[in-house]
């Protein structure tokens, strides 16, 4: 039903100025790095774009920003998630997200609700959405898991919850969710590292934030892998072995501003509580990118 978000979708980062200011410049040079490279969606504020510490105007102008230079070339899906259900159904009413086809919805953090709260969570934001949603499970940032029962009770009950962003590393629950779900019903992996192997379980790609300075590479491998080809698909996935993991070493999206800073595309700058790579950190990524280059 929604073969568009089949494949790399990137969890873009936000591009920040010295002055910590929004960098629509550096933002627009990424997106055309991507949109170049053939990736097939766009994730804008989520994770990976410091979400936690841009304002809620900052968000409408991100959202108009992506979608007007876009410009229809990709689809795009709006991180729109948090803690408070309520306040969410305020961002979807309140929210620039014309010319989006899908919100990407965190699991609530921090609360730790029950299995049957965060199913009701999700029941009420389906019922108000004004696009699909997509669920985003990572529990080592919400301290809390969307056990595969309670993936698969939404999947039955909200026609409009079309997928999952899995982020659990679990891969029994990943088999159990692909094994019992809806035909049509999209397993996104939420690991770079984890792709292949999900993909080799029937998963339908990645939400990736490896892509975002990797795309062409990435994005390769991605469809390799969902054509069956694994054995295409290793040697991009060892190429790139080394980068992802390195990607969390020192926090994220801390390790992929450092890679594009290293490529000239972005400042290297974050938001408190986030700070970028210490400088060794950032001399190792050099060395990583120049094997890279080799291979």
């Amino acid at each position: 039903m929604y073969p568009h978000f089949r494949g790399t979708g990137v969890a873009l980062i936000t591009p920040f100025k010295s002055n910590l200011q929004v960098d629509y410049g550096a933002f627009k040079r990424l997106l055309e790095h991507l949109i170049a490279a053939g990736v097939e969606y766009l994730v804008p504020l989520g994770t990976t774009g410091e979400t936690a510490t841009i304002s809620k105007e900052e968000k409408k102008e991100i959202f108009t920003f992506v979608m007007q230079t876009v410009a229809g070339r990709l689809p795009l899906v709006a991180g729109i998630g948090g803690n408070n259900t309520e306040d969410i159904l305020e961002s979807f009413r309140t929210m620039e997200i014309a010319g989006y086809q899908a919100i990407l919805s965190v699991s609530p953090y921090y609360n730790k609700p029950s299995q049957e709260g965060i199913y009701q969570h999700y029941k009420k934001l389906a019922a108000h959405s004004p696009l699909p949603i997509i669920l985003y499970n990572v529990p080592s940032r919400t301290g809390s898991n969307i056990t595969a029962e309670t993936t698969l009770r939404l999947a039955a009950d909200c026609s409009n919850i079309i997928g999952i962003k899995e982020a659990s590393g679990d891969f029994e629950q990943c088999t159990a969710i692909l094994r019992h779900k809806p035909k049509g019903f999209l397993v996104i992996s939420g690991d770079d590292a984890i792709t292949l192997p999900l993909c080799a379980l029937g998963g339908d790609g990645v939400i990736s934030v490896v892509a975002n300075a990797f795309p062409e590479d990435f994005g390769i491998m991605t469809r390799l892998c969902l054509k069956g080809d694994f054995a295409g698909a290793r040697p991009l996935h060892n190429k790139l072995a080394d980068i992802i993991r390195s990607l969390f070493t020192e926090g994220s999206p801390s390790g992929i501003k450092a890679y594009l800073s290293e490529m000239g595309l972005v400042e290297n700058v974050c938001r408190l509580p986030v700070v970028p790579v210490s400088e060794k950190f950032q001399a190792r990524i050099r060395g990583y990118l120049l094997e890279y280059k080799k291979n």
